[in-house]
């Protein structure tokens, strides 16, 4: 009798790079990290400053990822992009971070779905202003499943951006939900702009600009 079987294929990811940096946004800022930077997304907004994720990278499967996070010798660990959560087996890799302990984030865009996103990890979403090119990729039921441990990010290129981002903060009272975000498109518009807005409207959310541009520039892998 002749049998045949297909041997399970193991989830593999297009990966960017794979990098020891500082955390340069987020709650989690100044903290040594491990990025894992996924390659694709759908989104193409005008500001983006990793545009060279969007094509090549390498097959890479979880467990090689696993491998080369550990080989950075770090707690913390960001699954960024590009997209991530366009590829399937991300929600794989985030729940394997987890479970080999590391504090593991995710950098979405906010367009697609983090509902079955493992809950051990903390999900900082975007949520595109006008000024991006994007906003109408938002996916806004996504706010309905976002927790304490969550963040929200707003990156603000005008006062109009501005203006807009104030509104859904108070309209959704995001600030009662989880960390709100508000940063400076760099180039864009000027950081002390967007702080003295801040401060006269008493938003109640965390200004920041991005740590590792100050220290590095835009330079890939750092």
């Amino acid at each position: 009798m002749i049998t045949s079987s297909v041997a399970a294929v193991e989830p593999r990811l297009k990966i960017t790079e794979i990098f020891r940096s500082l955390q340069g946004e987020s709650s989690l800022v100044g903290w040594p990290t491990a990025f894992v930077r996924l390659t694709g997304c759908p989104l193409r907004c005008q500001y983006c400053d990793t545009a060279y994720a969007f094509h090549g990278g390498q097959w890479m499967t979880l467990a090689q990822v696993r491998e080369r996070v550990a080989s950075l010798d770090v707690r913390h660990v960001c699954v960024t992009g590009g997209e991530p959560l366009a590829q399937k087996a991300c929600l794989g890799l985030l729940a394997m971070l987890c479970d080999a302990g590391y504090q593991v984030s995710l950098e979405t865009s906010g367009a697609l779905d983090i509902s079955a996103v493992d809950p051990r990890v903390v999900r900082v979403m975007d949520l595109k202003t006008p000024d991006s090119g994007e906003s109408q990729r938002n996916r806004w039921e996504n706010l309905a499943h976002l927790s304490a441990r969550d963040e929200v990010k707003f990156v603000i290129c005008s006062r109009a951006d501005y203006e807009w981002a104030r509104d859904v903060v108070r309209t959704h009272a995001l600030d009662r939900r989880c960390t709100v975000l508000f940063s400076p498109s760099a180039g864009q518009l000027e950081p002390v702009q967007l702080a003295d807005w801040l401060l006269a409207d008493r938003l109640p959310v965390r200004f920041q600009v991005q740590l590792h541009k100050l220290l590095w520039g835009n330079t890939p892998g750092r």
